[in-house]
């Protein structure tokens, strides 16, 4: 079976020094967001050298991975999931395309730390919906799931890559009173990629809310800006 060999070959990457970094990077401690977390030790170039020996999987095997419970199987699946997503738009396979991001979708529970949200979010859900409509993004963010939260969020990475600005700011006040501080990392590095690309648009949207965003969010949000602009807006 397609789902053995892959997990195979992504066995042969795993180490003692990996895992113990991971369990400590991923906070896989009792009380913490990544408890319960399964990690073998295969860095995410190793995952994705996997994923892309094995780019045709079909969905069908695709979805066992991501029910894994190792960490680093459902890392490979969401990498195989890009690829043929971004195979898909080269082909300009729209049929397929939205197969993909309704399956992506439908498996979002299983898209359940945040480098699974980093590592796909955009490139597919992000992709999929920039010239379309984008409801399903505020759907997510008042999930009651973090990383759903998390997916709506780090999906407009690709909107602001194009020079849309919009969804992001929309998202990023709507979050602002969330109380998960990864929440509020994932704000501010939207808001920071938005500053790469138009200083000036960061700097009005935290001219206006600089007072209510979290000190994580905001210290995220600036770290590209001069030293006297980050002092002015970290004042209280």
């Amino acid at each position: 079976m397609t789902i053995q060999k892959i997990q195979k070959e992504l066995r042969k990457y795993a180490s003692k020094e990996r895992f113990k970094t991971n369990a400590w990077f991923f906070k896989t401690g009792k009380g913490q967001y990544g408890y319960g977390d399964v990690f073998i030790g295969v860095s995410n170039p190793d995952a994705r050298k996997v994923a892309l020996e094995n780019i045709d999987t079909p969905l069908s095997e695709i979805v066992l991975l991501l029910n894994s419970k190792i960490h680093e199987d459902r890392f490979v699946a969401l990498e195989i999931l890009v690829f043929q997503y971004e195979k898909a738009v080269k082909q300009k396979d729209l049929s397929l395309q939205k197969k993909i991001v309704s399956f992506y979708l439908k498996n979002k529970d299983r898209i359940n730390n945040w480098d699974l949200v980093d590592t796909s979010a955009s490139y597919i859900l992000g992709s999929y919906l920039f010239d379309k409509d984008r409801e399903v993004l505020y759907r997510l963010v008042k999930s009651k799931n973090l990383w759903h939260r998390r997916i709506a969020v780090i999906a407009t990475h690709y909107f602001i890559k194009q020079k849309d600005f919009s969804d992001t700011f929309k998202i990023s006040i709507l979050l602002m009173k969330d109380k998960e501080d990864l929440l509020h990392k994932a704000v501010g590095w939207m808001l920071r990629e938005i500053g790469k690309q138009d200083e000036k648009s960061l700097t009005s949207f935290l001219d206006e809310y600089k007072l209510h965003l979290p000190r994580t969010t905001l210290r995220y949000a600036i770290e590209r800006l001069s030293l006297s602009q980050k002092k002015n807006y970290m004042k209280k």
